[in-house]
């Protein structure tokens, strides 16, 4: 039986199901369904999994193959790196003999790169009509749905997977939708009507023709676009200041957990811990919110690391990161302890082009 905030949350998901009907997203994302699963289902047979080869399972990881998830190409080589080891893992997570939270706990981090979107991926399309899909994407949707579980301090992968899964089937069941055309819905609430295959957000900064430096402390980097700092800091975390004394936060279900890391009251830009001693930074982007709207959004997550992930001992910090500091935000952040913002740089210059060479 729905709670009522997930009565509420199946409502918007009705007219986003009627929006995206109308959307490129139902076409190059939803239509594709069966072409997936009749290509790929065979290839996580149990059955064929003794048999499996490096070229049947990695053109799963590619979004133009599985016309569903970006980012898990990257995982490509470490995943078949070593295929006995990896047909051992996929034979021992799709045994449907045996409870799903057992067969999470014990598969993830077997592998480097095998975490939760990997793993959620291939059990969906092995099973649709069982599984969803646990990723930043589906997390960042329920979090904004206000539908978010909540989960027991230390919990593990699998009892967390087995409460998301929940959620999702409940969901689809309540407005008529498979999981797959849900997983779509997704999408759509967090990114709006952009197919994923589209071009990257993330501009390659060596591509650029016109670069931009951007100094957090004394730290330099190249930076293509201001709206894309939030990226910028997590891709070059371990080059910047910050990152000499804080490492991103990961789980062995997945290496950047710490990237918009979600939790009930909200999503974190950044949550980090320290290399060397028991503290936690939650790092917090400064956009066109109030100076009082973002320490407040702050010292939300703050205390929620507090109750939820930080040991009685732990210090918890939070940083703002603000193209400018005004009085007001001054003014919060003194009185706050372990709260400390700073101030980012953008300095856009020109630069010659190469010389045209003779050769043809």
């Amino acid at each position: 039986m729905l709670t009522s905030p997930q009565v509420l949350a199946s409502g918007k998901i009705r007219g986003l199901l009627a929006e995206m009907r109308l959307s490129q997203i139902w076409k190059q994302i939803v239509e594709p369904r069966d072409q997936v699963f009749t290509r790929f289902q065979p290839v996580f047979a149990t059955a064929h999994l003794p048999k499996l080869t490096e070229d049947e399972f990695k053109p799963f990881l590619n979004f133009s193959e599985n016309h569903h998830w970006t980012g898990l190409h990257r995982q490509g080589p470490r995943l078949c790196g070593d295929m006995p080891k990896l047909r051992k893992i996929l034979g021992m997570l799709l045994d449907e003999t045996r409870p799903i939270q057992a067969r999470l706990d014990e598969v993830a981090g077997s592998i480097k790169g095998f975490g939760e979107a990997t793993i959620t991926a291939i059990l969906h399309v092995a099973h649709p009509t069982k599984y969803g899909v646990l990723n930043s994407t589906s997390e960042g949707a329920l979090v904004t749905l206000g539908i978010y579980p909540k989960f027991e301090r230390g919990e593990k992968f699998g009892s967390r997977y087995a409460k998301f899964n929940t959620i999702l089937n409940d969901l689809a069941r309540s407005v008529d939708c498979d999981l797959w055309t849900l997983d779509a819905v997704w999408w759509l609430l967090e990114e709006g009507d952009v197919t994923p295959g589209g071009p990257s957000t993330s501009t390659p900064v060596e591509t650029l023709a016109g670069v931009a430096e951007v100094s957090i402390g004394a730290s330099a980097m190249v930076f293509g676009l201001e709206r894309h700092l939030h990226d910028f800091l997590f891709e070059n975390w371990d080059k910047l200041d910050i990152g000499r004394e804080w490492a991103v936060y990961s789980t062995p279900a997945k290496e950047d957990a710490g990237y918009e890391f979600a939790c009930s009251v909200g999503r974190m830009d950044i949550l980090a811990k320290h290399r060397t001693h028991n503290k936690w930074l939650v790092v917090e982007l400064k956009r066109n919110d109030t100076s009082d709207a973002v320490v407040g959004q702050v010292l939300r997550y703050m205390g929620w690391i507090k109750k939820w992930l930080a040991d009685p001992t732990d210090e918890v910090h939070g940083i703002i990161i603000a193209q400018e500091g005004d009085e007001s935000l001054h003014y919060a952040v003194s009185t706050v302890p372990n709260l400390t913002f700073q101030v980012y740089e953008v300095e856009f210059r020109l630069k010659n082009p190469p010389p045209v060479t003779d050769e043809q």
